[in-house]
């Protein structure tokens, strides 16, 4: 008589399984919706500073460059330099 209690053991962690697969999956829906209205926001933040004479490229850089650590930045700048003055874009 073991079997059937094995069985009923079984589809528990099944059920469970099938219940928490489907939790994650609704918690990444839901994120992914977040997501999507937090980067609409985001363009409406970059049109409405355009629409106030700002540059949204020059903005987005900004934005980039300010999540970065001032060494990391110093050395992007430096090697931009660079790359400019052996271009001949810099006297």
């Amino acid at each position: 008589m073991a079997f059937p209690a094995a069985a009923e053991k079984e589809e528990t962690s099944h059920r469970f399984a099938k219940d928490q697969l489907k939790a994650i999956i609704e918690r990444i829906e839901k994120l992914e919706e977040e997501k999507k209205a937090t980067s609409e926001d985001i363009r409406d933040v970059y049109a409405e500073a355009k629409g106030n004479g700002y540059d949204a490229k020059a903005l987005r850089a900004i934005v980039r460059m300010r999540k970065m650590d001032s060494d990391e930045r110093r050395e992007q700048e430096e090697i931009l330099e660079t790359y400019m003055h052996a271009l001949g874009m810099l006297q």
